[in-house]
């Protein structure tokens, strides 16, 4: 179990805490205690150093607006438009330049077609020493480097999740090639969506799990609405996590996004608010 907190504009008080209880009520458990990202920061500032040290990142001052005002073709969702390169031309060394702005540090693609050259860290100037290193630590990792040092470190093996992340793979595998390290193997799901075919979110009615399961909803019932989606089951059965395992066949998953209505809703006892 891992916490991904490093994003903290993003992170909510209590969030890790009532995904932990959500899981515990789905039946769900995991090996020792959740690891936290936060309290991981020395590896990945190690790993930051070993791209330094290659050369493979650089110095990138360029804000987000910058880069979509300079992009001219759509972008993944999360990945936004590819970086036209407008740094590249920078060494390491140079980040001693920016001691009263923040800059990012990019990893340099290549000939890879993987969307342009992506940002691994983030360097809020006030860290800055005139050295250029950092005072107090070194701002924070980006989610593909924070990930893959995390997933190697702790021997992970293969990796499913949804298909939204495709465009991070073969970045986080040019990662694992530089840091020399063995990658996991990868799959992709479709996303649950709404009625609209969007990615299901609040627009869609409150489905948080906390909600489902302050309503009266069982576990057993939603398992069994999950577990009848992804083919593992002829109906929409009740039936708990751990009897899904000889269940479990990656080929039965559909391709195609899984659609929750409120109707399937109705069918485990849950009315959307």
């Amino acid at each position: 179990m891992r916490i991904e907190d490093i994003d903290s504009p993003r992170v909510k008080a209590g969030a890790a805490d009532e995904a932990l209880e959500d899981l515990r009520w789905l039946g769900l458990d995991w090996d020792g205690d959740p690891i936290v990202q936060t309290r991981r920061m020395p590896l990945y500032e190690q790993a930051l150093e070993e791209l330094k040290a290659q050369e493979l990142v650089y110095p990138c001052t360029c804000t987000r607006g910058d880069v979509e005002r300079a992009a001219s073709a759509p972008h993944a969702e999360h990945e936004g438009p590819a970086y036209p390169g407008t740094c590249a031309h920078r060494v390491v060394a140079d980040a001693t330049q920016f001691l009263e702005r923040p800059f990012s540090w990019r990893m340099r693609v290549g000939a890879r077609d993987i969307g342009g050259d992506f940002v691994v860290w983030k360097t809020p100037a006030e860290l800055l020493s005139p050295s250029g290193r950092g005072v107090g630590g070194e701002g924070s990792p980006a989610y593909q480097l924070a990930v893959v040092v995390d997933d190697a470190d702790l021997g992970v093996t293969e990796v499913i999740r949804g298909d939204d992340l495709i465009p991070s793979t073969p970045r986080q595998v040019l990662l694992y090639e530089a840091l020399r390290l063995q990658p996991p193997r990868f799959a992709h799901v479709p996303l649950v969506v709404g009625s609209d075919g969007r990615r299901l979110a609040k627009r869609h009615g409150d489905t948080r799990l906390s909600t489902l399961r302050q309503a009266g909803v069982q576990a057993e019932a939603l398992i069994g609405l999950l577990a009848w989606s992804c083919g593992w089951q002829p109906s929409i059965e009740p039936i708990a996590a751990r009897e899904l395992m000889p269940l479990f066949q990656m080929e039965s998953i559909s391709n195609t996004p899984f659609v929750l209505t409120p109707e399937l809703l109705k069918r485990i006892g849950f009315t959307v608010p």
